[in-house]
């Protein structure tokens, strides 16, 4: 059997239906970038019927992507197929995945159809899918609870009518190792024509068992893993692509030589960018990427680890795209260090952005000793997240506030845009409310603040802030990512984001 493993990231489709982690356009555009750096085999781009905004963004997936395969999701219906294949046009690689569930929990309660139908709508569903695109996925959703002589009748089907990928979800988590590689087994053995097709595995977390039902399918002969960036999706997630790519890297004598077109070394920062747009932080605790998985406390791991990596280190942080080390640069640099330092985190600014990281990233080296890569992150991303033209851009100029316990705050805000000034006041329950209620008058539309985080990048009395901003206005919701020292700057940087977001749609 073929011992190349492909990898479907449903992080931009399943994954991006947890709560917390959607993304507008020109994120998904620029996660879907890297997850095409990353080396993923096919990406879910969204479920293009849903809305026009999904729509949108698998059409523009599909042109920015060349390398990667790009799919649609879309249920066992015409409309739900047009939509995904008028939207894979541009697609160097384009893949329509359809669906439809199996199991009579769910023919019974949710499409109140028969065995029969089931079938019927399985082969004209994959039929007419194949006729609008060169290469058709079929999920059987629900599979792990679906009748087993059934559930080879379904996949068979599918196979007849044009399926090169079957698609095997343990979609609500039930399944243990032993059932799940067993199932996987059975369909290998019994479905005709799947010696045709690639088998995958679509393995949920509920049970905190995907990454290891997804193996158990693996070795009983799946050859298509789908999973998402740090195991994001609905409920308790899906399979972490990072653990199953490590863990074939680590393991190949026990997955029998088995390996996958990862470039493990941009996991790092496939992960941090995830983390970055979505402003949902990744658990310290969290396999490969977590700010503990390569740190050492105990005495006895240290002095371990000291001697000989190897004795508590199964891989070294530099397989993942971690640094041991980081290149601090202070108010001395230059900007054309700052700008290589900026490339070898992934960040290629024009001119203008660089200019503008470099003015933010001098003003922060007089105020601390020492900027790291963290540091250097952070102010990139706060710019990378302004997609606008710069002069038609709300910038700020200046911020005076006076607060304390016995008075209501005041706020003064200076901006620029368009080569004007303009300058407003107004009075809040705290400095930064006040603040925002300023810039509201100066920007002349009223919206909504949704949400309002604020956490520290880097250790030490000096630490740099990210202050995180959700914003909605009658058109949708908008956020915002600012970085200072000073929180309320970082507060008004961040909205600022938001609010040039808002303007611009």
């Amino acid at each position: 059997m073929n011992p190349k493993i492909q990898i479907f990231d449903t992080t931009l489709r399943d994954g991006e239906q947890a709560p917390g982690y959607s993304m507008n356009l020109d994120e998904k555009v620029r996660m879907a970038l890297q997850l095409e750096t990353l080396g993923v085999d096919v990406m879910e781009a969204g479920f293009a019927v849903a809305s026009p905004g999904d729509f949108a963004s698998v059409k523009a997936i599909a042109e920015a992507v060349r390398s990667s395969s790009v799919c649609s999701l879309a249920r066992a219906m015409e409309k739900d197929i047009d939509a995904s294949a008028e939207a894979l046009v541009p697609a160097a690689r384009p893949r329509i995945h359809t669906f439809l569930a199996t199991s009579d929990l769910h023919l019974k309660y949710k499409l109140h159809m028969s065995r029969t139908d089931c079938l019927r709508q399985i082969r004209r569903a994959v039929a007419y899918a194949r006729r609008r695109c060169p290469e058709v996925e079929f999920s059987a959703e629900d599979a792990s609870r679906t009748d087993a002589n059934f559930l080879c009748k379904a996949i068979e089907t599918a196979i007849a009518a044009g399926a090169s990928v079957v698609n095997i979800p343990d979609t609500v988590g039930y399944s243990t190792p032993d059932e799940f590689g067993a199932l996987i087994a059975d369909l290998m053995n019994r479905v005709k024509g799947v010696e045709n097709v690639i088998v995958s595995t679509h393995c949920h977390n509920d049970l905190g068992l995907a990454v290891a039902n997804s193996f158990a399918g693996v070795r009983a002969g799946a050859r298509q893993v789908e999973c998402t960036i740090c195991g994001i999706g609905e409920r308790a997630g899906n399979a972490a692509l990072e653990e199953i790519a490590m863990g074939l890297r680590t393991r190949r004598d026990a997955y029998r030589g088995l390996s996958c077109g990862i470039r493990t070394e941009e996991i790092a920062r496939t992960a941090h960018l995830l983390s970055t747009i979505t402003g949902v932080r990744i658990s310290p605790s969290k396999a490969i990427v977590g700010a503990n998985a390569f740190a050492h406390e105990s005495g006895i791991h240290q002095h371990g680890v000291l001697s000989k990596a190897e004795t508590y280190e199964i891989m070294t942080p530099e397989s993942v795209g971690m640094k041991q080390t980081e290149l601090v640069l202070g108010k001395h640099s230059g900007q054309h260090a700052l700008e290589s330092r900026l490339k070898d985190l992934g960040y290629d600014l024009d001119a203008e952005r660089v200019a503008e990281v470099f003015a933010a990233f001098k003003r922060l080296a007089d105020r601390k000793k020492q900027i790291t890569d963290r540091d250097l992150v952070a102010l990139a991303e706060s710019r990378v997240a302004s997609r606008g033209t710069p002069a038609r851009e709300w910038r700020l100029e200046s911020f005076v506030v006076n607060s304390g316990n016995h008075m209501s705050a005041t706020a003064q805000v200076t901006l620029s845009r368009d080569g004007r000034t303009v300058q407003d006041a107004a009075i809040g329950s705290g400095p930064i409310y006040a603040a925002f209620r300023a810039i509201e008058k100066i920007i002349r539309h009223r919206f909504v603040l949704e949400d309002y985080r604020i956490e520290a990048v880097t250790e030490h009395r000096d630490a740099l802030g990210e202050v995180l901003v959700k914003i909605s206005d009658a058109k949708g919701s908008y956020r915002g990512r600012g970085v200072s020292t000073d929180v309320i700057e970082g507060s008004i940087l961040a909205l600022l984001v938001a609010v040039n977001r808002m303007l611009e749609r």
